[in-house]
């Protein structure tokens, strides 16, 4: 009997093997979780994979490795433009959280609601403002009124 000859897996044998290599895959490394984007370094190692596998008598067209070169560069520009919105975000809810100094606030933490005089606020990515006597984040708060 030759291998050609031999009878096909059936639909539930292909699923339990599926299921076992999963299974088997997950208990070498529980912890890892699978990405749902790939970020520059990991499109630097496929472009470098490519070019380190490719036909050395029919190396990758130019015009397709400058537009790879160049998408590389947009997502590296992207990746920057992204941290920069970070830091634009944490600058900005710091000065809305400065300017609620003195003002009675709202904070809604769990299912608890408090109301008080802000009479503190802490710098940070994250500010937190001094409320009866105990900190809060500042994205807890939910209204701000003004002095009367």
């Amino acid at each position: 009997m030759d291998i050609l000859s031999k009878p096909m897996m059936s639909s539930n044998e292909v699923n339990e093997l599926d299921k076992f290599v999963r299974d088997y895959n997950m208990s070498l490394n529980p912890t890892r979780q699978p990405q749902q984007e790939l970020g520059k370094d990991d499109f630097l190692k496929l472009l470098i994979t490519q070019l380190s596998y490719q036909d050395p008598t029919a190396p990758m067209d130019d015009k397709q490795f400058i537009a790879q070169m160049a998408q590389f560069s947009t997502l590296e520009q992207m990746t920057a433009m992204a941290g920069d919105f970070n830091k634009l975000t944490s600058m900005l809810m710091g000065n809305e959280a400065s300017g609620s100094l003195g003002k009675n606030v709202e904070i809604l933490e769990g299912d608890k609601v408090i109301q008080g005089t802000v009479q503190a606020i802490t710098r940070g990515g994250v500010p937190q403002i001094l409320v009866n006597g105990d900190f809060y984040g500042w994205e807890n708060v939910v209204k701000v009124f003004a002095n009367e």
